[in-house]
């Protein structure tokens, strides 16, 4: 059985512990599939090897943590500028893995605009294998909230049901930790660990959700998004990036 994780950045799949360790149990064949590409080879290898790190000790062999934007062009911060680009590369590494039995990504939930666009992409490949499951988990999301302010990892209720993923307690601990695995980004995680592990412990652990095929076309959720207040990036332009994409390639809907 495989199990593709389709990830815009390394370090998103910091996000996902309890799905890794679940897969894990259950024998499943991982696979780490990273779109965004970074303004120097450096700074990707740099970045590569921290969750090449963080993944071995989880059980996943570094062969299977791959950097498919390489050479895209799809750069961190516009993957939707690039989106045939990074879909063309996302497809043939699918290709190489052979069977596909489900997909993990990023939750459109309007926090990162490269991260809703791997779930769209996500969704396109999905559809193109005939339809395995994705499931979606959350990193952040600024539903009704002004300014600089965000939800860490809350699943986003327009997202559908919450499955939740146990962890034991050692897990958890284990987990909270971990974070030190990417020194290269303390300054994000410096205020998105402390959110991420107050929004488990208030809405009763990890959960995820699946991406239904036509999530992808509305918008995430009504009001300003954060990626328009913390990086100002208006929605508009994604979408109209997204569409014209999907005017080409596999409809999710």
């Amino acid at each position: 059985m495989a199990l593709v994780y389709v990830l815009a950045h390394f370090d998103d799949e910091y996000g996902a512990v309890p799905l890794i360790h679940e897969a894990r149990k259950a024998g499943s064949d991982q696979w780490f599939l990273y779109v965004a590409d970074y303004r120097t080879p450096e700074l990707a290898a740099l970045r590569l090897a921290e969750s090449r790190r963080f993944l071995a000790r989880l059980g996943v062999p570094a062969e299977r943590v791959l950097h498919v934007g390489a050479g895209t062009g799809a750069l961190d911060g516009s993957v939707h500028q690039a989106l045939p680009q990074a879909y063309e590369a996302l497809t043939a590494a699918v290709a190489r893995i052979g069977r596909v039995d489900r997909l993990v990504v990023t939750a459109f939930e309007g926090g990162h605009m490269d991260h809703d666009m791997c779930a769209l992409l996500a969704s396109a490949i999905a559809r193109n294998l005939g339809g395995p499951p994705v499931e979606q988990f959350g990193l952040y999301n600024g539903l009704g909230l002004p300014g600089p302010l965000f939800h860490g990892s809350t699943p986003l209720p327009h997202n559908g049901p919450v499955r939740r993923v146990k962890l034991s307690a050692r897990g958890w601990l284990d987990w909270a930790l971990s974070v030190r695995f990417y020194p290269s980004q303390a300054k994000t995680w410096l205020g998105l660990w402390p959110a991420m592990f107050w929004s488990f412990l208030k809405h009763g652990g990890f959960g995820v959700q699946t991406l239904a095929p036509g999530r992808v076309l509305d918008r995430p959720h009504g009001g300003p998004l954060l990626y328009e207040r913390m990086f100002k990036q208006p929605y508009p332009e994604v979408k109209a990036a997204a569409d014209a994409f999907l005017s080409r390639a596999p409809d999710p809907a």
